[in-house]
């Protein structure tokens, strides 16, 4: 009976193995463009752990070091392999699948193939965790303390400077491919994002300074060797607290010009930055989520067409798309694309509409804040809405939908932004009854009474309900009038009156009002309002001599996804290669120090950081929509920060490995067996409970994306 069971036992797991295995291969047939791409990703980090540990083995032999296994990635053991005097053993799975009485572990699935030779000491495995990677040498052990033993090649009785130089080579190796990945890169030629100004965040460092859209970064902090945009941020980051940090600027007319730049923590952002944002180019993208069918659909554009013009005005950079954008003020303008299909080129014109912005920043603070029309604030109007883009959500009365205008908000008629946020914030998790001025397909309009509740999502400090906004165009309706920053004095016009007349002249929408008003620079005119039949007056308006008054300004009602500025960056030769390489290598080591710096003062959160299921998420995502050279360059990055992560004083890591050595040196002795393994344990546990922190992280930004603002 108990023959049977044995057998049982070992057949049974060697038959659910090959359940598991044909599984395996059936799932890899029907998706063999996603398991190409995870192959890639995982011989591309195994390339990186085979390095570092090639590192610690090389060094080991080298010193006389007897080296038992050398393994990729961790147990249990996927596969084994060692030179015997018979040929080569195979292990595979051995303790998954154990030999009953086999006190050699080597194993039920195991063999021996090739001609017979002299043996090696030491196995080459392959862990079945796709993570990290190991050197096992005699007489040292990562989980506990040195083992002392009397063979003259063990590594406990080896000198300190032996250990340490065993233990730090992984690191070094890191570091030098680190520079030859780089210098691969760059001698086959990659594009980066150049250090161009895309955007300023209001009221940050480079808007205060002057930075505008287009600006070129041609120097900062003293380099102006091979720039781009992650040198930025990374001089940002690694400035001192009201550090002055210099830059050279060429404007877009050519001329340059001297500013200093003191980087500041600005809102919901982990490190200090300068406020510069990245550029965009005038070639329309793709978004993951959105197939071209989709895209055409709502802009008539296809990913790949190039904008050329605005409103028959040439444009050079998307800098400039957005100021005449911007400053456009009215209904829609007209786009000029160049399309490429089929290999012949031509030009195609499409009709955007356009909505007015709210406010001139994302941090409303005051009423003051709010765009406006010489004081005069238009009603909102619901551009996007999270529940009408959820299909479990058919009773389209029961929620806001684009196109809605906010009639009332609680007890507050014809809000504006800033009233509407902080009733939000008073009825968090609370009913909230908005009322709405809705337009059927057939342009019937009628008013209706929604409920929301107000909530708190992960990373966002206020509440929201799930729409964005912009300003009711179509009607001449004020919502409010403002005391406004250094601005006009506020027109005396009642919360929603209509405005009927500019200077005599009717008006019907509020591009109607703002055309007007425009055309008496430095002149007094009237504007004529109504409530209702009752009713109605005028105001005087002082017209300025410039649109300073009128700060509300255009942007697409469509959004358009525009391909990140990319610029060419390839090596002049080899030398130039190696020069470019070292130079990306300091920066992402030092890059990387001053992050862990700012995590232990608390200056960044450990909820930023990426832990293995993100790097390989991320990994995969350049795989499958980026040319190979980018993962090739994400690897050099990846190799930088394992060696700055390895060197880290704590064991058991090997910065902690060789802060053990210096304490054994200056001590003249090792530490205790039963110190060693507290410390040991200790660290491991720290290790393990980070991994699990990140872990949990890089799950929530993988599959829960934050919702729409309000």
């Amino acid at each position: 009976m108990s023959e049977l069971k044995r057998l049982y036992n070992k057949y049974f797991r060697i038959v659910l193995f090959i359940v598991f295995l044909v599984v395996v291969v059936y799932l890899i047939i029907r998706n063999i463009g996603a398991f190409g791409n995870v192959l890639l990703v995982m011989l591309g980090f195994g390339a990186v752990v085979l390095v570092h540990e090639f590192g610690h083995f090389i060094v080991a032999k080298l010193s006389n070091i007897k080296v038992e296994a050398f393994s990729i990635f961790m147990p249990p053991i996927l596969l084994g392999v060692r030179k015997t005097e018979k040929g080569y053993r195979f292990r595979i799975l051995p303790e998954i699948f154990p030999k009953e009485g086999d006190e050699t572990g080597e194993g039920v699935m195991n063999f021996t193939i090739g001609r017979k030779g002299q043996a090696s000491e030491t196995e080459y495995r392959v862990g079945l965790i796709p993570f990290g990677g190991f050197v096992k040498m005699l007489g040292q052990d990562d989980i506990g303390p040195v083992k002392n033993n009397d063979d003259p090649r063990s590594y406990a009785n080896k000198p300190v400077h032996i250990r340490a130089a065993t233990i730090a080579a992984g690191v070094v190796f890191n570091v030098v491919s680190a520079v030859i990945i780089f210098m691969i890169t760059f001698l086959i030629g990659i594009e980066l994002q150049p250090p161009v100004v895309g955007g300023v965040i209001p009221d940050s460092p480079a808007a205060r300074a002057g930075l505008k859209e287009g600006d070129e970064i041609i120097e900062i902090a003293g380099k102006t060797e091979d720039l781009d945009f992650s040198n930025v941020g990374i001089a940002a980051a690694l400035s001192n607290r009201d550090e002055k940090v210099a830059i050279r600027v060429r404007h877009t007319d050519g001329s340059e010009e001297d500013m200093t730049l003191v980087a500041e923590r600005l809102s919901d952002q982990p490190m200090r930055l300068f406020g510069v944002l990245k550029a965009s180019s005038l070639t329309v993208a793709k978004y993951l989520d959105e197939d071209a069918n989709d895209l055409y659909s709502r802009t008539d554009l296809l990913p790949g067409d190039r904008i050329t013009s605005v409103n028959g005005r040439d444009i050079r950079g998307h800098w400039e798309l957005v100021d005449i954008i911007q400053n456009t003020l009215l209904p829609e303008v007209t786009l000029s694309a160049e399309r490429t299909r089929n290999g012949k080129s031509e030009i195609v014109e499409v009709q955007a509409r356009l909505c007015l912005s709210i406010a001139s920043g994302s941090d409303v603070q005051s009423e003051s804040d709010l765009t406006n029309v010489y004081s005069m604030v238009p009603r909102l109007k619901i551009v996007l809405s999270a529940d009408e883009q959820d299909p479990s959500k058919n009773d389209t009365d029961s929620y806001l939908r684009a196109g809605d205008i906010i009639l009332a908000a609680g007890d507050i008629n014809n809000p504006t932004y800033k009233e509407l946020r902080d009733i939000i914030a008073e009825h968090e998790n609370r009913e909230l009854p908005i009322k709405v001025l809705r337009v059927d397909p057939n342009r019937i309009e009628d008013s209706l009474l929604v409920t929301v509740i107000p909530r708190k999502e992960e990373g966002v400090e206020r509440p929201l309900i799930g729409i964005n906004l912009a300003l009711d165009t179509e009607r001449p309706i004020v919502a409010k009038t403002i005391v406004t920053k250094q601005g006009p004095s506020e027109l005396k016009i009642p919360s929603g009156a209509t405005i009927t007349a500019v200077d005599g002249e009717a008006v019907a929408d509020f591009y109607d009002v703002i055309r007007e008003i425009k055309k008496y620079p430095g002149e007094r005119i009237t504007v004529d309002w109504r409530l209702d039949q009752e009713t109605a007056g005028n105001v005087v308006l002082e017209v300025g001599t410039d649109d300073e008054f009128i700060t509300v300004k255009s942007f697409l009602a469509e959004d358009i996804p525009f391909a990140d500025l990319k610029r060419s960056y390839k090596a002049s030769g080899p030398i130039n290669a190696v020069v470019m390489g070292y130079r990306r290598t300091v920066m992402f080591i030092a890059q990387t120090y001053v992050t862990l710096k700012r995590l232990a003062s608390g200056l960044v959160s450990p909820k930023n950081l990426m832990g293995p299921v993100g790097i390989i998420t991320f990994s995969y995502r350049i795989v499958s929509e980026q040319p190979m050279v980018y993962y090739v360059y994400f690897l050099g990055l990846i190799s930088a920060v394992i060696a700055v992560f390895n060197f880290l004083p704590l064991p058991p890591l090997d910065g902690g490995l060789v802060v053990l050595l210096l304490v054994e040196k200056i001590k003249g002795s090792a530490l205790s067996e039963r110190v060693q393994t507290v410390i040991a344990y200790t660290g491991w546990m720290l290790i393990l409970l980070l991994f699990l922190y990140v872990t949990f992280n890089d799950i929530v930004r993988s599959f829960f994306s934050p919702g729409l603002g309000s």
